[in-house]
């Protein structure tokens, strides 16, 4: 069955191309991106599952009136198992980040282009992969009559890259899940799959705003320069933090917390203007042997000498608060199940590993629901030129079906 399977995958070449390349045409960006969100791919998607033959295909709208049309769409597809009291779900998502600078691209970012094996396009990687290999698996499934050893789900979901509330966390409200579950979601991974992600760091992204004294560039005498406060609080939490919390955990890559500034926002418009305000953004990647508390416990205290210091007004909130979820068992079953398909298809044993990047398998791990991250991919996600590797969609289509075997 493995070598059906794996020829099996191999005919739906010329689909697997011509999916992506429908899916890429589409962009699905979330509103705070500027965007109006995914309800025209989802529309497509729905009408190509449906030719396929679910035994289940439904569509649960989260209500969002930031977009156009005032919702945002999930799309939920099951083939049932011999035991239909279990189902293992595949959860992509179809919302995708904006391309940048389209001047950095070689070509139209949401134009498909097929060169060398790969596919590109802004999405391809991230997560249209997940998506086409999803639906393959599905085909696979169908056209080899293959009866799964559980249920087998499929989650095609809103707003991953703005943190799946009107998506994957959506869903569990909904009661889509249940406590018998397991889940693998192809968002991670490495070149050869030879990577299965169990465990994450805690997220905490944190918005710190500066209130000082705005005053011509000329007069620092009259002001309070808001900008030079921010960048020696910046330099403060960058130094403290990385020393204080410098534990490392080998099963994460990297092996340590991460503490990284990354967005500014606008204060001036004009040179000779001191900014009275100013604005920042960390990145806080933590590792479980640290509670998020402590973290903000110390930057609570760096905030406070620097308000002391430079005589201004520092407010700091979390835009992002994620501690991390318990870690899935390299003993559970969903763990067990694909890494026998990935040494059945590729002869070799995988590894489990820790991330510091989000996915939403920590939403359903923090439901007691065992999850697992892989995908076979070269980590080209949110780049200019992202793409696929058109051999990975379809062996990773293979995987997830010798799973249910």
């Amino acid at each position: 069955m493995i070598q059906d399977i794996r020829a099996t995958a191999d005919i739906f070449t010329d689909e697997c191309i011509d999916l992506m390349r429908k899916l890429i045409a589409i962009p699905a960006i979330a509103p705070e991106n500027g965007g109006d969100g995914e309800y025209t791919k989802a529309k497509f998607l729905l009408n190509y599952l449906d030719k396929i033959g679910f035994d289940e295909l439904k569509w649960y709208d989260a209500k969002d009136v930031r977009v156009s049309n005032n919702y945002r769409p999930n799309i939920v597809a099951k083939i049932y198992g011999k035991n239909r009291e279990k189902t293992v779900w595949f959860i992509s998502h179809l919302d995708i980040v904006p391309p940048g600078d389209l001047t950095k691209w070689d070509s139209n970012p949401y134009e498909c282009v097929v060169k060398d094996g790969k596919i590109y396009g802004r999405g391809t990687e991230d997560n249209g992969q997940a998506i086409v290999s999803s639906v393959i698996a599905a085909k696979i499934v169908k056209k080899l009559g293959i009866v799964p050893a559980y249920n087998m789900g499929f989650v095609f979901a809103a707003d991953e890259e703005q943190g799946s509330n009107y998506g994957l966390k959506y869903l569990v409200k909904e009661g889509v899940f249940s406590k018998n579950d397991m889940a693998v979601v192809p968002d991670y991974g490495n070149k050869d799959g030879s990577v299965i992600e169990v465990a994450e760091k805690s997220i905490i992204w944190l918005k710190f705003s500066i209130t000082g004294k705005q005053t011509h560039g000329s007069r620092p005498d009259t002001g309070i320069n808001a900008h030079l406060a921010g960048a020696h609080l910046i330099c403060d939490l960058d130094k403290t933090l990385k020393k204080k919390f410098n534990k490392t955990n080998s099963i994460f890559e990297p092996a340590y917390s991460t503490f990284e500034v990354t967005k500014k926002e606008n204060n001036v418009p004009n040179v000779n203007t001191i900014p009275g305000y100013d604005v920042f953004y960390f990145d806080m990647r933590i590792l479980p042997e640290y509670s998020v508390e402590t973290v903000i416990a110390h930057v609570e205290k760096c905030v406070r000498k620097i308000e002391n210091k430079f005589r201004v007004r520092v407010k700091f909130e979390a835009v992002n608060n994620e501690p991390a979820a318990p870690p899935t068992p390299v003993d559970s079953e969903v763990y067990m199940r694909l890494a026998r398909a990935i040494k059945e298809l590729r002869g070799i044993e995988p590894k489990p590993v820790g991330v510091g990047g989000g996915t939403c398998a920590a939403i359903l791990r923090k439901q007691g629901i065992p999850s697992v991250v892989w995908e076979t991919l070269d980590g080209k996600a949110h780049e200019v030129n992202e793409y696929a590797w058109i051999k990975n969609i379809l062996g990773d289509a293979a995987v997830f079906t010798a799973m249910m075997l």
